[in-house]
């Protein structure tokens, strides 16, 4: 090699050691900039020429040295020494490369942990140890030992960091992952298996662990255990228990395979539609870690699917008919129906229908294939008729019947009474009458129990049924002695958004019938005396939280139930942003502050989802511009405040405002109030209000908590400060 190129190459290696040596010492103060990031990621692709050119140098430097006598030591021939050298400072070269890329990328949110630690410092460890070679090599005292342990100690090095390396690429165990999953033990029997630990959790430990686990932290997410999995990850909380549609969880696996942030990554196992169904399922029965699976609803989908992945109960009933065949029954399933077995092995089948709108009764002719193993059916919330009872009196070993809120009423029950087997009957909100009950219902062989809650029939006439019949168990809310009352639902908003600028009538609902809901606006709990009943006259025309319960005779009194309702009276014709946002919270710039939309609990869901502007080493200043000068007295920030993962209000909150730009005065402040030590975190608005006064330029300054305070793990440091909308009035 040009004795020039040499010169200038050496040169390159001590610079790289020292800027190394720089990022080692301050990466808990430097950030990558965005455009530097695509460089980091160039990491896995680069890494394989220094692996190549330094095993081949560091092997052909033990053989430098061939020792003849105790006294002399021969070297290797002039090509030797000189394509040794050249390459040895190549690969040298090129790992101090790699070693800043795989420091830029460290640099990114989603790495962590302790697999991350040791392949970070093996990585160093090459780079250092083949430059710490390479300035020696030449010297008198330098001979063959010393050449043999320095190229072992490379080579360890370089074992070491391929190793941790494809621990971080494809998960701890890749190597022997095949043999473990034939030595894995068979699955519990049904009647043991666990929801979480039995359903769940072996498909975070099969997809999702290898990234996500004590020694690979990414995104600071631990699926190991119960603790860290309620904890969540940097990106906020994994679920919000029984609402799917929000969860960070379902919201990543669903995104298309090709986005960033979908999970698990391209290139890794992908979930199945089932597990997909499950996890899903899962969140929505409020992601309950102790329940086993034979605790839930015999009809119920989650319940559905896992019962076929254990080994029968070993009490559980015999059934006389054959199984039916299994390509029938997977094409049975579709959108809006599933069917399978009531556990493995089991030839009966369960059947579950779901959409209202897609219902028709053909959905049930379809069945006729597999109607002697059909034992459970569930037509909950669907459009059936009296005509449809009579299809469903085919199903002759059904045993459970679920027709809560159909359109049926009693004129069709005597259809059912050739099921000989049926023991179970819901009947809840149907338009079924104590006079059909009364004339129709000792003609049912084996019933058991029976469903008339939410009917028209009084306490009373249950009563009466249950004194004429001994044997079966009427359910229907609050009997006044040996019954339960059923608790109800919270109330629920039918308003499309709850922003609006001059007014907006409140509209609340709730999906039983003859409901009382009473609500206040004061910050109380509602009672059902003295709060106001919900008429559907309520007009809001101020900023209100309101908080409503639902309340019926015979029933317990629901949760409370609350909302929040916002008022912005102007929008403005132009903002900007004089500092830059946070890199991992960008939302829509600027114009996220007022588009309407609210943000939720995951803070880096996908974009759909996400409305959170980020703040941490910049304030937030906002400028907007009002063609047309508007009188304001007041301006409110709504924030996330989450202490557990360091997202604070802001330390201080400042407003001014003028008729230009250069004009502007400061309004008013405010300081809001900092959480105590494991609060509740919240959604709210923070408002800062002053005289009024007219303006045409509006600036918003607030600062991030520069120190979190000292009962904080991670006190001491600047707090993260996150807004999705901004109210001016």
């Amino acid at each position: 090699m040009n004795k020039r190129l040499v010169k200038f190459a050496e040169q390159g290696v001590f610079v790289l050691v020292i800027f190394i040596l720089f990022i080692l010492l301050f990466s808990d103060r430097i950030v990558v900039p965005v455009w530097l990031q695509p460089v980091g990621r160039m990491h896995p692709l680069f890494l394989h020429f220094p692996i190549v050119i330094l095993l081949l140098a560091m092997v052909m430097e033990a053989f430098r040295f061939r020792t003849t006598t105790a006294e002399n030591r021969v070297e290797a021939s002039v090509f030797y020494q000189d394509f040794l050298a050249n390459l040895l400072l190549i690969g040298t070269l090129l790992a101090g490369l790699t070693v800043i890329m795989g420091l830029f990328l460290a640099q990114e949110d989603g790495y962590s942990g302790q697999v991350l630690f040791w392949h970070k410092w093996s990585g160093v460890g090459i780079f250092f140890a083949s430059a710490l070679v390479y300035t020696i090599r030449n010297k008198v005292w330098y001979n063959a030992l010393i050449a043999r342990v320095g190229a072992l100690a490379t080579i360890v090095c370089l074992v070491g960091a391929g190793h941790y390396g494809a621990t971080l690429t494809h998960g701890d165990n890749f190597l022997f992952a095949p043999i473990s999953n034939e030595l894995k033990p068979t699955p519990v029997s049904l009647d043991q298996a666990l929801v979480f630990n039995d359903v769940i959790q072996p498909i975070f430990e099969q997809k999702c662990v290898s990234c996500h686990n004590p020694g690979k932290l990414k995104g600071e997410l631990n699926l190991t255990s119960m603790e860290s999995i309620l904890k969540g990850g940097k990106s906020g909380k994994l679920f919000v228990a029984g609402q799917p549609a929000v969860s960070l969880l379902l919201q990543r696996i669903h995104l298309p395979s090709d986005e960033k942030k979908h999970m698990p990554p391209l290139g890794k196992s992908q979930l199945t539609p089932q597990e997909m169904t499950l996890l899903a399922l899962w969140v929505k029965g409020r992601a309950d870690f102790q329940k086993r699976v034979v605790d839930l609803p015999a009809t119920d989908s989650l319940r559905f699917i896992a019962s076929a992945l254990f080994k029968p109960v070993q009490s559980v009933e015999t059934f006389e008919f054959d199984a039916a065949d299994e390509e029938t029954v997977t094409k049975l399933n579709d959108d809006y129906r599933t069917v399978a077995p009531l556990a493995k092995e089991s030839p009966a089948l369960a059947v579950n229908l779901y959409n209202r709108a897609a219902y028709k009764p053909e959905k049930l002719d379809e069945l006729d294939a597999v109607k002697e193993q059909i034992v459970y059916l569930n037509l909950n919330k669907m459009p059936v008729t009296d005509a449809a009872l009579r299809q469903i009196r085919k199903f002759e070993n059904l045993q459970k019947l679920d027709l809560n809120f159909t359109d049926i009423t009693g004129n069709g029950i005597a259809e059912l009474t050739s099921l000989d087997h049926l023991k179970t009957l819901s009947l809840a909100g149907t338009k079924v009458t104590f006079a059909d009950l009364q004339k129709q219902i000792g003609a049912f062989k084996s019933l058991k129990t029976l469903a008339v809650w939410n009917t028209a029939l009084t306490p009373a006439q249950i009563t009466q049924l249950q004194k004429e019949h001994k044997n079966i168990q009427f359910i229907g809310g609050f009997d006044g002695t040996a019954s339960e009352p059923i608790k109800l639902n919270p109330p629920q908003i039918k308003n499309s958004s709850t922003i609006f600028n001059k007014t907006l009538a409140l509209h609340l609902k709730h999906p039983i019938r003859d409901v009382q809901l009473r609500f206040t606006t004061d910050g109380s709990e509602p009672d059902s005396i003295h709060s106001p009943l919900f008429t559907g006259q309520t007009v809001l025309d101020k900023p209100t939280v309101i908080k409503a319960k639902a309340y019926k005779q015979g029933w317990f009194s629901s949760d409370v139930a609350t909302f929040s309702f916002y008022k912005g009276s102007y929008i403005p014709d132009s903002v900007n942003l004089l500092l830059p946002l946070n890199p991992v919270h960008q939302a829509d710039g600027a114009h996220t502050f007022f588009d309407g939309k609210l943000g939720t609990f995951n803070a880096n869901s996908p974009a759909w989802a996400n409305n959170w502007a980020g703040f941490r080493k910049n304030e937030m200043a906002l400028v907007s511009e009002f063609k047309k000068p508007v009188s304001v007295s007041s301006v409110a920030l709504r924030i996330m405040v989450e202490e557990e993962t360091s997202i604070f209000p802001p330390g201080l909150v400042e407003v001014w405002g003028g008729p230009s730009r250069t004009q502007m005065k400061r309004l008013g402040t405010l300081k809001p109030d900092l959480p105590a030590k494991k609060s509740t975190h919240e959604l709210k608005a923070i408002t800062c209000t002053f005289p009024p006064h007219t303006i045409s330029y509006l600036k918003i300054v607030a600062y991030p908590l520069k120190q979190i305070p000292e009962w904080h793990p991670n006190k001491g440091n600047t707090a993260l400060l996150l807004v999705d909308e901004v109210f001016i009035n």
